[in-house]
């Protein structure tokens, strides 16, 4: 394919764009990154692919629970977006993983959001 080989995606760039996202959404009472009542964990994965366009596919595997106790519960996401059939400079890869990445927060937040009895500290 043409274009250029480098492709490029910071960790942090995935961790602020995170905590701005579930701050935005108010999912929790607070959001940061320093240690809390309840932890949040991501690993995540992105790989692109040349098929005609270039496809960027994110995987998302998360847990939350109490901090310094087990997760209560994991979960996963897998998006895939579309970007240009040619990459010029790294810039391109820019538009596609931010929609990637909102789907999967998106899709991510929803689950959690669809879970919360399980993390309320009322009794059930």
């Amino acid at each position: 394919m043409p274009g250029i080989a480098l492709f490029e995606w910071q960790a942090q760039d995935l961790r602020s764009a995170a905590i701005d996202y579930i701050q935005s959404r108010q999912t929790f009472a607070s959001v940061g990154d320093r240690p809390a009542d309840l932890t949040f964990t991501i690993k995540a994965w992105l790989t692109m692919r040349s098929r005609g366009n270039y496809r960027y596919s994110l995987r998302l595997e998360s847990a939350l629970g109490p901090s310094e106790n087990p997760p209560i519960k994991s979960y996963l996401v897998v998006k895939e977006t579309v970007g240009s059939s040619v990459r010029w400079v790294t810039a391109s890869d820019q538009t596609p993983i931010a929609e990637a990445v909102q789907a999967a927060l998106d899709d991510l937040l929803t689950q959690i959001e669809a879970d919360h009895l399980l993390y309320s500290k009322e009794p059930r």
